[in-house]
C-alpha cells in the first residue's frame, strides 16, 4: 500500500486530514511517524505557494508522497488581515492561539458589526515523480468579540456561522469536516490522491 504524509506539526490539522483521507486505500504518516522535525519557514506570497513549500519540503525530507495545507483568515474590516500572517498575526514569538484571537478582536473593536470574513485553504500534494497538484477551499462566516466552543484552535472559537447561530469552534468534527474551508479543499483534492494511489 502506498504511503501518504499528512505534511503538518498541527495536531488539529492532522486529526481533521486524517479524518477526510481514512476512506482511501493509502496509509497515512504523520512527521513523528518519520522520525521528522521539519519547520518549513513560509516565505510564500500566496496560499498555494506556501503549500507548495510545505508539500516539497516534507517530500524531500522523507521521499514520501506528502499533503501540505496553508490557511488564512480574511477580515473585511481589517482589509483581509491577518491572511496570509494569520498564524503570524501576534508580534511575539512565543504567542499563542489565544494571544491571536485578542489582538484580532482588539483590531476590529472601532469597527462597525457584523464583521464578516472567511477561511482560506490551499493544499499541494507533491508526488515522488518531481509533479505538484494543487486544491482550494474556503468558507465564509462572521467574526464575533465573544470565545465559543472548546473544539478545533486557532480562530475556530471567534469564527461564527450565522446560518448555524455556531462558531467554528462549537462543531464537532464530523460537522466542521462537511462545510470548512480545509475539508473543501482536502475534498477537492481527493481526485489527485486516488489517481497517484492508482498509478505505477
Amino acid at each position: 500500500m502506498k504511503k501518504l504524509l499528512i505534511a503538518t506539526n498541527n495536531h488539529g490539522k492532522l486529526s481533521e486530514i486524517s479524518d477526510l483521507l481514512k476512506h482511501l486505500p493509502v496509509q497515512l504518516v504523520t512527521p513523528r511517524d518519520l522520525g521528522l522535525d521539519l519547520d518549513v519557514e513560509e516565505t510564500g506570497g500566496t496560499y498555494d505557494e506556501n503549500a507548495r513549500l510545505k508539500a516539497a519540503a516534507f517530500l524531500n525530507a522523507s521521499g514520501v508522497a506528502a499533503l501540505a495545507d496553508d490557511t488564512g483568515l480574511e477580515v473585511d474590516a481589517l482589509d483581509l488581515a491577518p491572511g496570509l500572517h494569520s498564524k503570524r498575526y501576534a508580534p511575539e514569538p512565543d504567542a499563542t492561539d489565544a494571544d491571536r484571537r485578542r489582538l484580532l478582536i482588539r483590531n476590529l473593536a472601532g469597527s462597525p458589526r457584523p464583521w464578516t470574513a472567511r477561511f482560506m485553504c490551499s493544499v499541494a500534494l507533491s508526488l515522488p515523480d518531481g509533479s505538484m497538484r494543487m486544491a482550494q477551499g474556503s468558507c465564509e462566516g462572521e467574526i464575533i468579540p465573544e470565545e465559543r466552543g472548546e473544539q478545533g484552535f486557532g480562530y475556530d472559537s471567534i469564527f461564527y456561522f450565522p446560518e448555524l447561530g455556531r462558531t467554528m469552534g462549537e462543531l464537532d468534527l464530523d460537522e466542521k469536516n462537511r462545510i470548512s474551508h480545509r475539508a473543501r479543499a482536502v475534498m477537492n483534492i481527493i481526485p489527485a490522491i486516488e489517481e497517484y494511489i492508482k498509478s505505477k
